[in-house]
Parts: structure tokens; sequence; C-alpha cells
């Protein structure tokens, strides 16, 4: 497989920007995100985040917390989850990054769940509520699993705590483009062009930009100010969650397609 790191860095190289969409595991059921994940595989994604369902999702806005919410009256577990994936995966050529928060990870042991992870197929993790002061035990339990663990950075980090989550972070460096959580907006805040400016000058690792970016203008903009990836989350989630199953994957083929076009332009 393909990791993260190696993906972002040929992205790089061609001068192109990489899409990363985000879709809720189990919502509206396991074997419809097994379609959405070819799908999108095969609609421009060059990687894509996979949403653990969980019960407490602080960095998740409404349309993401409702996808959890439904997931997880379904009976949908992580057990579940990765057995789903490690299914799919021959199929993928796609990294699968895993957007897990940290408790269930504690309650499996950090060990445990990393090996875990990569036997289904996953590339690494995206870990919202994992503290900077735990994250060492965190990024060696990966790495001995062949995971990478990309960070996350917001517009309220002070500078120097940025400086040492970037020389932590492996793939790409996650920037928080809004103070809040996620969801759909009509614009993208002009101040992650700063912030891009900022986070350039304490690391030379791919900055992927998410939260808030809905429409293809947005991804092209958040393109121009010099993001190495976009992230779409809620604007998929929502479009996946409407009407039939059937009608929910012609949308987010679609959608994925004009984002791709809009980056690639």
């Amino acid at each position: 497989m393909v990791s993260i790191s190696s993906c972002m860095e040929a992205l790089r190289d061609r001068g192109e920007c990489a899409l990363i969409p985000f879709i809720t595991a189990g919502d509206p059921d396991l074997e419809t995100t097994a379609k959405a994940l070819q799908i999108l595989d095969r609609s421009g994604a060059d990687l894509i985040e996979l949403g653990v369902p969980y019960s407490d999702p602080l960095a998740d806005g409404p349309v993401i917390q409702a996808a959890a919410t439904r997931a997880l009256e379904k009976g949908v577990r992580l057990e579940q989850v990765l057995d789903m994936l490690k299914t799919v995966r021959p199929q993928l050529r796609t990294p699968i990054v895993l957007f897990t928060y940290y408790n269930p990870i504690l309650n499996r042991g950090i060990s445990n769940f990393m090996q875990q992870a990569a036997a289904a197929g996953a590339n690494g993790l995206v870990i919202p509520d994992l503290p900077l002061e735990e994250v060492d035990e965190v990024l060696k339990a990966a790495a001995d699993a062949g995971l990478e663990v990309t960070l996350l950075v917001a517009p309220t980090t002070p500078k120097e705590r940025i400086k040492t989550i970037a020389d932590r972070c492996q793939g790409f460096l996650y920037l928080v483009s809004v103070t809040g959580v996620t969801g759909v907006r009509s614009t993208i805040e002009s101040r992650v062009q700063e912030l891009l400016t900022q986070l350039r000058e304490v690391t030379d690792k791919p900055i992927g930009v998410g939260f808030g970016i809905s429409q293809p203008g947005h991804a092209r903009q958040v393109m121009e100010w010099g993001a190495d990836a976009v992230i779409v989350g809620s604007a998929f989630v929502k479009r996946l969650g409407e009407g039939s199953p059937e009608q929910g994957l012609q949308a987010i083929e679609s959608f994925c397609r004009s984002l791709k076009q809009a980056i690639r332009d």
C-alpha cells in the first residue's frame, strides 16, 4: 500500500493539491460505506478519511454528529468498521486515514489498537483530541504498526506549540481553518492564508486544510493560498445521507469529481 507521506510527496512533486474526502463509517450502513470508499477512490480522492462513529465527537459539527449517532444507533462499532475496511481494502488504491477519538484507542490499548487498524488496511490516523503531552506513546505504537499520525493545529494554537506539533506530525499537518467545529459554511476564513504562511515558517511538511470547505470554489481558494491538501467532510456526509443510499452514492461521486476538477485546473 502507498503510505500517506509518499502519496503527499508524489503529489507535491507534480505540483498537485490533494483532495481528502471524509465520510462517517456506518451511515447510512456499512455496505454503503464500502461502496462509498470505492466510489471516492475512483472519482478523484487522493486520500480518504474514514470517521469511526463516536458518542461524544468534540470536534464535529451537527452534520457529522448526526451521522455518527445514526451509525451508533444501528449498532456500528469499531470492530465492524475495521472488518468492513479489511474486506474492501484490496479494491482501493487510496491511502485510508482513520479519524477517531482518543478514548476508543485507550480502551483497546494503544499498541493493540494500532496493530488492529493496520491489519484492517488503514494507513494512518487523525485523533482530534489527542493531547500533545501524550503524543509520543501514540506515535511509537503507530510507527511499530506502520501507521502515520496526522496532528492538528488551530487558529488559536500558540506559535511555539505549532512548531512542536509540526515536528512530531507525520503524513501531513492538519490545519483547522476555523475556531469551532466542523460544518458546511458559505465562506472560507480569509485568515487561512495568513495561517498557512505562518506554518510555512516552521515546517516544510505538507499542510492540509479542513473544517468548513464545502464547495469547489472553497477548495480552489484554499489551494491558491498554498495548501497541499483540501479536506472536505460535512458536505460529503450530508450528501451521502440524503435520499436513498443509491442517490447518496451518486451525489458524492459527482461532488468528488467537481472538487477535484476545481483544484486541478
